[in-house]
């Protein structure tokens, strides 16, 4: 089931006429939980004599569809059909004669509070407690579920706004704010974009400058924790610049979101969305800054053109960023963040795609499934192996580094697909012949469509990784006597080695007398117990459930309701939906909480655990 022929998961007929840019004139409404209002959008044909125009819809109820030309405006016919469940629905518009110019819709349109990009907060959900909140999540295919679309990265646009909103709280965009009065927001993203780059919140918010074209924009309980938290921003977008070129966006601002903010990071342009769950108060997790600066270039800049080839947008971003990391902290810091993500990977191929092993393919098939049920860490960290593994192969960072500045420069503002990647590098690296040999030992087929893990890992310094192994190894074949008197306990680690010897310790098959006193003295000896960094906290209450540890259960809910990002909540109710005795106290924790989750959260615990969402 191939929807569209450039996009499974689209409607839109792409391939006949492309959307090049948009005008929303948006009201949102708190008291309803919807936007209402007007999506004007301005079309490209590509294919003569057009009688239909096919555009993926989700949830939204539309008023009416005008089409605009110099001759005046005409009303059109339209029709919604071909429900899929976790697609959405095709909005059909018939064009009265059969079109051969440029056209223009103006649809009048409004949301369903239940529409799947956005999450509406009441005020008691907030840090202030005294507004309403609401923000977007589009990526993967949500954008339908908020405009009439081509919601498909094939298609780029740019688009300006007009926000009206209560006049007490602030309006931002994936786009720069262009002028504002109380209660009206106007922006404008003048470099083209792909639908689930379209973003929105609305809130009580403030901004603190972090940077010459950077502000970070939190609840005011969190303003200044916050720009403390993300001071290296500019440090990261200058070392980004030199690895991939100039940066287009104009200017790149966070904004630190309520914890029902499903991801680690969005990177919206001109303002990435992050976790509140990255606020450890030493900045040992703001890599995933680094992270969706990247995606400035990579993804926001050159696009996957479907989210088949999602690693040409995630694995590439992961290699930038380990390279940004490689120039502030040194190689060995940047081989110890690969190592980190390959022992993700392997958690994640052994845990969440157990069943699914076609999904741990690099290049995936989606005519069957949504991308939201595909979505893993699999194209982050085999893409980017993938990619470390063709600059050892060809020369190094000095010979790959200019090939890879060239390709974003070549494919700049388009969306490509995993053979446009391969025939350029053919192209650049065939240019010195004494690389045709090295090009023959590539084996594509391996790397892109086998399953597992990565065909080859590249020779990476282990030096930060071995002691992070050596603690793992000392608690994991020992009693408390012997590790309270292992030298070992006097060697420090810092935060990222905490977080890996706790993913180690817990990929062991088997941890000797893995009691509650093991786990007490485990929690005292490194910090556990009392840490605010998110990610060690995950590990250690995964290390709770590994031990059945009954009366640890208020914690364990606890971080499982502080924040419902993915990548800490599937694991936890996953493995607590397989502990026998656990498994209703989840279950009723999940139906009491869900409501506070974003859609694609609530959708894909509810899989983990096992429960349809409806019966839960």
């Amino acid at each position: 089931m191939r929807l569209s022929p450039l996009d499974p998961s689209s409607y839109s007929n792409a391939h006949e006429l492309i959307i090049r840019h948009v005008d929303l004139d948006w009201t949102v409404n708190f008291d309803k939980s919807t936007i209402s209002g007007t999506a004007t959008l301005h079309f490209k044909l590509i294919k003569k004599d057009l009688e239909e125009i096919f555009l993926d819809i989700s949830d939204i109820n539309v008023s009416s569809v005008v089409a605009k030309s110099n001759a005046g405006e005409v009303r059109l016919d339209w029709d919604i059909g071909g429900f899929i469940e976790n697609i959405g629905s095709k909005l059909t518009i018939y064009l009265p004669t059969k079109t051969n110019d440029d056209l223009t819709l103006v649809i009048a349109y409004e949301t369903s509070p239940k529409a799947s990009a956005l999450q509406w907060l009441t005020p008691e959900q907030t840090f202030g407690k005294k507004h309403p909140y609401l923000f977007s999540q589009c990526q993967a295919i949500h954008a339908r579920s908020i405009l009439p679309c081509q919601d498909t990265p094939a298609v780029k646009f740019t688009y300006n706004a007009t926000l009206h909103h209560p006049t007490e709280v602030t309006g931002l965009m994936s786009a720069i704010k262009v002028n504002s009065e109380p209660g009206v927001s106007k922006f404008q993203q003048k470099t083209p974009i792909p639908a689930y780059l379209l973003a929105i919140v609305v809130g009580a918010l403030v901004s603190k400058p972090i940077g010459p074209i950077s502000s970070v924009w939190a609840e005011q309980e969190q303003i200044e924790e916050a720009a403390e938290e993300f001071s290296q921003t500019a440090d990261f977008i200058a070392k980004a610049e030199e690895i991939c070129g100039p940066y287009v966006w104009e200017r790149y601002d966070l904004l630190v979101m309520p914890p029902s903010f499903p991801f680690g990071g969005m990177e919206n342009p001109c303002l990435t969305f992050v976790t509140p769950t990255l606020l450890a108060g030493d900045k040992s997790l703001a890599t995933v800054v680094a992270h969706e600066i990247a995606h400035s270039w990579t993804g926001n800049l050159v696009t996957n053109r479907n989210f088949e080839h999602f690693w040409l947008n995630e694995g590439f971003t992961v290699f930038v960023e380990g390279k940004i990391v490689g120039r502030l902290s040194g190689n060995a810091s940047r081989d110890f963040h690969a190592l980190h993500g390959l022992s993700e990977l392997s958690d994640c191929i052994k845990t969440q795609l157990a069943d699914t092993p076609e999904l741990t393919k690099l290049v995936v098939d989606l005519s069957e499934c949504g991308p939201d049920d595909a979505f893993s860490t699999v194209p982050y960290i085999k893409g980017s192996t993938f990619l470390r593994y063709l600059e050892d192969l060809l020369g190094g960072p000095s010979k790959f580094e200019p090939f890879f500045r060239a390709y974003l420069d070549r494919f700049k503002y388009k969306s490509v697909l995993t053979n446009d990647f391969k025939q350029m590098l053919y192209e650049w690296f065939r240019e010195d012949p004494k690389n045709e040999v090295l090009l023959e030992r590539i084996n594509w087929d391996l790397w892109l469509f086998g399953e597992g893990m990565p065909p080859v890992i590249p020779s990476y310094d282990r030096s930060m990784l071995e002691a992070c192994l050596a603690h793992a190894a000392l608690w994991a074949e020992n009693d408390l006597d012997t590790i309270k008197a292992s030298p070992l306990l006097k060697q420090s680690l810092v935060s990222v080695q905490l977080i890996e010897f706790l993913a180690q310790l817990l990929e062991k098959k088997m941890i000797v007398d893995l009691t509650a006193e093991k786990v007490a003295l485990l929690g005292e000896t490194y910090g556990f117990s009392t840490t605010k960094n998110a990610e060690l906290r995950f590990r250690f209450v995964r290390l709770y459930i590994r031990a059945r540890l009954m009366d640890k259960m208020d914690e364990i809910l606890a971080f499982a309701n502080s924040n419902f990002r993915m990548k800490f909540v599937r694991p936890v109710y996953k493995e607590l939906g397989a502990w026998p005795q656990a498994r209703p106290i989840a279950i009723e924790n999940y139906n009491r909480v869900k409501d506070q989750m974003m859609t694609v959260c609530a959708y894909t615990v509810a899989k983990d655990l096992g429960i349809s969402d409806g019966s839960a």
